[in-house]
C-alpha cells in the first residue's frame, strides 16, 4: 500500500513556480527546488519524476492559475469583442505590475528553442490562448461585432503574436502607452466596433 504524500501538491507546486519564475529553468537546481519547496531530494524525485517533470507540473498550474483562469472567467461573462478586449487589457496590466514577466514567455525565450520536448509544451500552451481567440473571433463574427474576413483562425493567430510581443516588450520597455498602442491595432483588426444596440 502506497504511503500518503506528506505535502500538500499545490503548495509546493506554487513554490516551485517562483523558484522557476525567479531563476529560469536552467539556473534552477534541484537542491534550489527542495530547500524551496521544503522537500528532500528523495520526495522530490518521488514526487514529480524529475526536474523537467517538475517543471511541466508547474507550468500547468502557473497557466490554471492565470491564463486559463482568466480565459475562463471572460469567455463566459463577456460579449466576444469585450472577452478580447479584457484579456489584452489584463495582458497588459500583469505585464506592467510583474517585472518577472510571464513563466509561459520565459519559457519560451529561453529553452524552446534549445529543448524540443519543453518547446511541444510551450507550443500546446499557446494553442489554448489561439483556440480561445478563434471561438471569440467566431461567435463575434456570427454577432456582428467583429468583420468576417480575414479568416477568424488567422485573426486569432494575430492576437497571438501580440500577446506574446506584449509581454516581450514589457520586459525591456514596460511604457503603458507603447503596450496599449499594440493592444489597440490589435482590436482595430477585428473591424470597427458596432454602435450599441
Amino acid at each position: 500500500m502506497a504511503r500518503p504524500r506528506g505535502f500538500d501538491e499545490n503548495t509546493v507546486l506554487d513554490a516551485a513556480i517562483d523558484r522557476f519564475w525567479a531563476d529560469g529553468y536552467a539556473a534552477t537546481s534541484v537542491r534550489n527546488l527542495g530547500a524551496a519547496m521544503g522537500l528532500g531530494t528523495a520526495s522530490l524525485y518521488n514526487g514529480f519524476g524529475d526536474k523537467r517533470g517538475l517543471f511541466i507540473r508547474a507550468l500547468d498550474r502557473y497557466l490554471d492559475r492565470t491564463m486559463r483562469a482568466l480565459i475562463t472567467r471572460i469567455e463566459h461573462t463577456l460579449p466576444p469583442r469585450a472577452a478580447i478586449g479584457a484579456c489584452l487589457e489584463h495582458i497588459l496590466e500583469t505585464s506592467l505590475d510583474d517585472p518577472r514577466g510571464c513563466l509561459l514567455i520565459n519559457t519560451a525565450t529561453e529553452l524552446a528553442a534549445h529543448d524540443p520536448d519543453i518547446g511541444q509544451e510551450v507550443a500546446s500552451r499557446f494553442h489554448e490562448l489561439e483556440a480561445f481567440f478563434c471561438r471569440a473571433i467566431e461567435s463575434g463574427q456570427r454577432d456582428g461585432s467583429i468583420r468576417p474576413e480575414p479568416c477568424a483562425a488567422d485573426l486569432a493567430r494575430l492576437l497571438v503574436a501580440v500577446v506574446i510581443g506584449m509581454r516581450v516588450l514589457a520586459r525591456s520597455r514596460p511604457d503603458a502607452e507603447l503596450l496599449r498602442g499594440a493592444s489597440r491595432q490589435a482590436m482595430a483588426a477585428l473591424g470597427p466596433c458596432p454602435p450599441p444596440r
